[in-house]
């Protein structure tokens, strides 16, 4: 063959190469347009479907597509929009005994997918699910499935066991918050916590769907629930309390109540740990009022200076009742000293001079005498003395005892004592700038200033030297009560509280710990007073929380105590 026929056969070959190319482009263009074209059919057709199911078919409850969309209920979420409550889509295990038109509900015995059942739910009581299957009575036998047990309930194999599913309610956090959230029943009603308090809102047939916004901050109350559980296990404590209180708004930041619950799980277990012990437990707090007291002195000029000194080392009389201190802590002391070794006798002292008129009126302006302010439904009203305070109640009332009360209304006792002498309600709804409440003003801002510094020094110097966290200038208040009991008080039965606020040379944040019970045990030295266990768990808290909101650790910085301190010294290292 020639050069030139081979060239031109090598060209036709070329071209009908090229040629090949183009058409099986042009088929792979064509099909390409084909599904597009399928798959936009399909979506006008799904959209056009959806439209006339809006406009011609009823949504559950008379509701809208539209509507029966959205969840049932509005979630709740944190200050940050952290999600703590919300609707999911659920399993749930229902019997249907006709679900076979001839012969028998089961194609097994009873018995036999009744253990069948036991081996996929090892909570399931067997004698109880086997009678209601051999009974032919439909119902559910459980609800809320994960999607694997529904997986292995199917391979059992019988038709009458089905999975329908519905909206329930999911707390992702689980027992975190549980004592502020608390839980929606079966009956889809909000119960005990802000589920209760916002149940209209959040199942409004116009909101739903829309967040309802707490103040408290998902990291912080973690923090405080995990130290109060380590304060709790080290101390065996029954049970434990605490709150973390924005001084300036009223603000909750965190609330717990131990032993917690779970709300994704009610049941007989659940039910004594609903009860919450911040909010509806009242307490004899002991030494935490104190300040309280000395505050109240110093404002209706009965204390005009601190360095006077009160007789220390003789218990005081009042008809048969007797007032004395665990210790001899000297024959004297003056104002500051008396917190910072937490003197009853003194105390007492400083009362008798103020008055009961006096002291019941800072009391009552505090909200000792109300139920706390707080959206919670259940709050525990204070065992108030009532009618005019005799002596020895005034006393005893100076020091914690002859009054009780919730831990909230401590936390806004010392919000006050230390933000300049505003009293503002607690609250747990996350407040704008213009929705502080302007409060009432019960101690003067120079009384306020003054027990900024005794309750820095109480815990630099005096029993609250656990609780000191380097860098974020603490101060506070420790108190140990004895629990009443039939017949008087139970000494093997303390309340064990430590009340602070930080940074103190200007506070944000007031910190309530109490344990319920405590033992003396080798974590605490075998104490059992706030000294060695309620106290380090505010030190614990605050260096956890501090950062979170925005404090850092500063120890170039103070609260300025040098005019207090020549009257404490022994006290200073």
């Amino acid at each position: 063959m020639s050069a030139h026929a081979i060239s031109t056969t090598v060209g036709k070959g070329r071209y009908v190469l090229a040629n090949a190319r183009q058409q099986s482009l042009l088929i792979a263009k064509w099909r390409a347009l084909w599904l597009l074209a399928l798959f936009a059919a399909i979506t006008i057709c799904a959209i056009v479907r959806l439209g006339l199911l809006g406009m011609f078919e009823s949504a559950p409850r008379g509701m809208s597509l539209a509507e029966a969309l959205l969840p049932n209920r509005g979630e709740i979420v944190d200050r940050k929009g952290v999600l703590l409550a919300s609707d999911i889509n659920a399993y749930a295990l229902w019997y249907n005994p006709e679900a076979l038109d001839d012969g028998p509900p089961l194609v097994k015995s009873p018995e036999e997918v009744a253990r069948g059942l036991k081996r996929v739910f090892p909570g399931m009581d067997l004698v109880k699910t086997e009678a209601r299957l051999a009974s032919g009575k439909g119902g559910y036998l459980r609800r809320r499935l994960l999607p694997e047990e529904a997986n292995r309930v199917h391979e059992l194999g019988e038709p009458a066991l089905e999975f329908p599913r519905e909206s329930e309610r999911y707390y992702p956090q689980g027992s975190m918050a549980a004592h502020i959230l608390g839980f929606v029943s079966a009956d889809g009603k909000g119960r005990v916590g802000m589920e209760e308090v916002f149940d209209e809102q959040l199942t409004d047939s116009i909101g739903r769907g829309a967040k309802a916004m707490l103040s408290i901050d998902a990291r912080v109350q973690g923090a405080l629930e995990d130290e109060l559980g380590q304060g709790m296990y080290d101390s065996k404590a029954k049970g434990a309390a605490g709150i973390i209180l924005d001084v300036d708004t009223g603000e909750v930041l965190a609330l717990a109540s131990l032993p917690a619950f779970d709300p994704n799980r009610i049941d007989r277990s659940a039910v004594p740990n609903i009860f919450n012990r911040v909010t509806n437990q009242v307490y004899e707090l002991g030494s935490t009022f104190k300040p309280i007291t000395v505050a109240a002195a110093i404002d209706a000029g009965t204390i005009t200076d601190l360095g006077r000194r009160f007789q220390s080392n003789q218990s005081l009389k009042v008809g048969r009742y007797s007032i004395s201190d665990s210790h001899s802590l000297g024959a004297s002391l003056n104002v500051p000293q008396t917190l910072i070794h937490s003197s009853n006798i003194v105390t007492a002292q400083i009362a008798d001079e103020l008055g009961g008129n006096r002291l019941r009126a800072t009391m009552r302006s505090l909200g000792m005498n109300e139920r706390p302010y707080i959206e919670l439904p259940a709050r525990g009203h204070p065992l108030w003395p009532k009618g005019d305070w005799p002596r020895i109640t005034t006393m005893t009332v100076s020091f914690g005892h002859g009054i009780a009360v919730t831990p909230l209304h401590l936390a806004s006792a010392y919000a006050a004592l230390v933000n300049g002498g505003v009293w503002r309600p607690a609250t747990l709804r996350k407040l704008e700038a213009g929705e502080v409440p302007e409060g009432r003003r019960v101690f003067k801002a120079s009384t306020s200033a003054r027990m900024r510094q005794m309750l820095r020094m109480t815990v630099a110097y005096g029993t609250g030297r656990k609780a000191d966290a380097p860098g974020f200038r603490i101060g506070g208040k420790t108190g140990s009560a004895e629990k009443p009991g039939a017949g008087g008080y139970r000494r093997s039965s303390l309340v064990s509280t430590f009340a602070a606020a930080f940074p103190m040379d200007h506070p944000r944040y007031v910190v309530i710990a109490m344990l319920d019970e405590p033992k003396g045990t080798s974590a605490t030295s075998g104490q059992r007073t706030a000294s060695w266990n309620a106290a380090p768990v505010v030190g614990r808290v605050v260096p956890r929380i501090g950062p979170l909101l925005g404090i850092m650790p500063d120890e170039t910085r103070d609260i300025d105590i040098s005019d207090l301190r020549p009257l404490i010294p022994g006290e200073v290292n």
